[in-house]
C-alpha cells in the first residue's frame, strides 16, 4: 500500500463527501486537467487532511482520566493506555496518518501542474499555500511518530523521522526512505520558508481564507515550528506578523466579553465559525470527537482540578464546561454535525469544523519565546493579556500575573521557570480539549499521568515519561509495503 491513495483522494472527495460542504465539493480525478490556476486552487482544497488530531492527541494526553463508566469504544481504550492502535478509522493514528499524506499528495500534484504549465507569478500565492500544506502536515506527522525534534543537544535528532514526500507518486508502490528526525526538520524549514516568502508577496484571492495557508495562517504555523526548533526570534517576528503592531488585542477568543454574554448553545454554533478573528487556519473534518461517551475523557478531577481550576493569576478562567452526566464533563465548543447522504436511512457521516491554529496559541508561543530570550517584561504582558480575556471581571490589580505570585503558585525557586510554567498552565487550560497539549507534552519532556480504576474500584496510575517508546507512535502496518520501518517497542 501506497503512503497515500492521492487517485482515490479526489474522487472519493467528489462522491463519499459531495455535497457536504462547499469547502468538499471536488471533480473526479483532475490531475490530467490541472492546467489553469483556478484548477490548482480547486485541487488545493484537499491539501487539508480530512481526519483530525483530536481525539489521539487528547486522550494521550492529562487532559482526560478514567471514570470507570461509559462506553468502552475503540480506539479511546488503547489510547489511553498508550497502546497501539491497529484500527484504521477516522480517529486513529493510521487515519491521520493516511489523510495527511493523501493531502500531501494533493500539495505536490498542485506543485507539479504549476511548474509543468509554466503558470508564473500569478500562481505565486498558491504555490506558496502549497508550500506551506506540505510542511504543515509533515510537520503534524512528525510530531505524532517521529521522536521530538530536540533543539538542544540535537542528541534525538538521528533518530528516523518520517517519509518527506516532495513529488506525486507515479506507481502503485514506491519504497520511501523515512530519512531522521533533522532532514525531516530540515525540509520542513525550506518549504515554509519559501512558502512564506511567496504568500508575503500577496496577490492571493481565497473566496474562504480560514481554509487556507493565508499569510496569516503560515505566519502562525511557523510560530509553533520556530519553537519547537528554539529559535525564539523567529517566533516573535512570525506572531507580529499576523496583526498590525503584533497587537493581539480584540482577537483572542473572547469567553470573558462576547461569549460571556450568550448561552452555551449559541457559544458552542459561533465558537469555529470561520468569520471569528482568532481562527488563522480551519479544517473541515471526518470524526467521531464530539460524541464520544467514553470512560476515558474529562471527568470531575479534570474539570475541577484543571479546567476550573485556579490558576497562576489568582483566579480561574472562565469557560464553557459543563456536566452531560456525572462524571462526564466536556468544554462544550464543538458543534459536530451529521451529514446526511441517504435521507431514506438516515445514513451519512459525522463531520467537524477545527480550528486547528489560533490567535490564543500564538500569543502564548511568543510569550514563551520572550521568556526565553530574557525579555520577562513583554512574556508577563501577553500572559496579563490572556488573562484579562479569560478571567471573569478582571482586575489588573488582583489577577495580574507577577513572577512573584507565579514561583508561589507552582512552588519553584526562579522567575523564569514560574513564568514558563504559567504559560504552559495557560495553554493547557485555555486550549482545552483542542489537541494542542500533546505538543507541550513532547516538546517540554512532560510525563503525563493517567489513573486507571480496577473492578475493585481500587485506583492505581501508570505514566508515560519522556523516554517511554510510546510516545511516539505507531508507523502503520501498510506502510511496511513501502519500505517504511516501524518504530520500536
Amino acid at each position: 500500500m501506497k503512503l497515500s491513495n492521492f487517485k482515490y483522494l479526489i474522487f472519493s472527495s467528489a462522491i463519499l463527501f459531495s455535497g457536504c460542504s462547499k469547502y468538499l465539493d471536488h471533480e473526479p480525478d483532475m490531475r490530467a486537467e490541472i492546467d489553469n490556476i483556478d484548477k490548482v486552487k480547486r485541487l488545493l482544497t484537499s491539501a487539508y487532511p480530512f481526519n483530525n488530531y483530536l481525539t489521539i492527541a487528547e486522550t494521550y494526553s492529562d487532559n482526560v482520566e478514567d471514570k470507570f463508566v461509559g462506553t468502552l469504544y475503540q480506539p479511546i481504550p488503547s489510547l489511553y493506555f498508550w497502546e497501539d492502535v491497529k484500527d484504521n478509522g477516522s480517529d486513529t493514528p493510521t487515519g491521520y496518518w493516511n489523510a495527511s499524506y493523501e493531502a500531501i499528495a494533493a500539495a505536490n500534484h498542485a506543485l507539479a501542474a504549476i511548474e509543468k504549465n509554466k503558470m508564473g507569478e500569478d500562481a505565486d500565492p498558491y504555490k506558496g499555500e502549497a508550500l506551506m500544506a506540505r510542511a504543515y502536515n509533515h510537520f503534524m506527522l512528525a510530531c505524532f511518530f517521529a521522536k521530538v525534534y530536540d533543539r538542544t543537544t540535537g542528541a534525538a535528532n538521528d533518530s528516523p523521522g518520517i517519509p518527506y514526500v516532495t513529488e506525486p507518486e507515479t506507481v502503485v508502490i514506491k519504497n520511501y526512505d523515512r530519512g531522521t528526525v533533522k532532514s525531516v526538520f530540515e525540509n520542513i524549514r525550506k518549504d515554509l520558508e519559501e512558502g512564506l516568502a511567496l504568500l508575503d508577496a500577496g496577490g492571493g484571492n481565497w473566496s474562504v481564507p480560514k481554509f487556507h495557508f493565508t499569510p496569516a495562517a503560515a505566519h502562525a504555523f511557523a510560530s509553533r515550528f520556530y519553537l519547537f526548533t528554539g529559535e525564539y526570534q523567529k517566533v516573535i517576528d512570525n506572531a507580529n506578523k499576523i496583526f498590525a503592531s503584533g497587537n493581539f488585542v480584540g482577537k483572542l477568543i473572547p469567553y470573558n466579553s462576547t461569549f460571556r454574554k450568550m448561552d452555551f448553545e449559541s457559544v458552542k454554533i459561533a465558537f469555529n465559525k470561520p468569520e471569528q478573528p482568532y481562527i488563522l487556519l480551519m479544517n473541515e473534518t471526518y470524526t467521531s470527537y464530539p460524541h464520544w461517551d467514553s470512560r476515558y475523557a474529562m471527568g470531575i478531577e479534570v474539570f475541577q482540578r484543571i479546567y476550573n481550576g485556579e490558576t497562576a493569576a489568582g483566579a480561574q478562567f472562565y469557560n464553557f464546561g459543563v456536566s452531560y452526566g456525572s462524571p462526564h464533563y466536556t468544554t462544550y465548543i464543538w458543534n459536530g454535525y451529521w451529514y446526511t447522504t441517504d435521507q431514506a436511512t438516515g445514513s451519512g457521516y459525522p463531520m467537524l469544523m477545527v480550528p486547528v491554529l489560533v490567535t490564543d496559541e500564538v500569543l502564548m508561543n511568543r510569550a514563551e519565546a520572550y521568556l526565553e530570550l530574557g525579555n520577562m517584561n513583554a512574556a508577563i504582558a501577553d500572559l496579563n493579556l490572556m488573562a484579562s480575556n479569560r478571567i471573569d471581571a478582571y482586575n489588573p490589580n488582583t489577577n495580574g500575573v507577577t513572577a512573584a505570585k507565579s514561583k508561589a503558585f507552582f512552588k519553584v525557586d526562579t522567575d523564569k521557570e514560574a513564568i514558563e510554567k504559567t504559560i504552559l498552565q495557560f495553554k493547557q487550560v485555555g486550549l482545552m480539549s483542542m489537541g494542542l497539549r500533546w505538543f507541550d507534552i513532547i516538546r517540554k519532556g512532560i510525563t503525563v499521568k493517567h489513573n486507571v480504576i480496577g473492578n475493585d474500584e481500587r485506583e492505581s496510575f501508570i505514566e508515560l515519561k519522556p523516554d517511554d517508546l510510546r510516545r511516539v507512535f505507531q508507523i502503520p502496518q501498510e506502510a511496511k509495503l513501502s519500505g517504511v520501518e516501524q518504530n520500536p517497542r
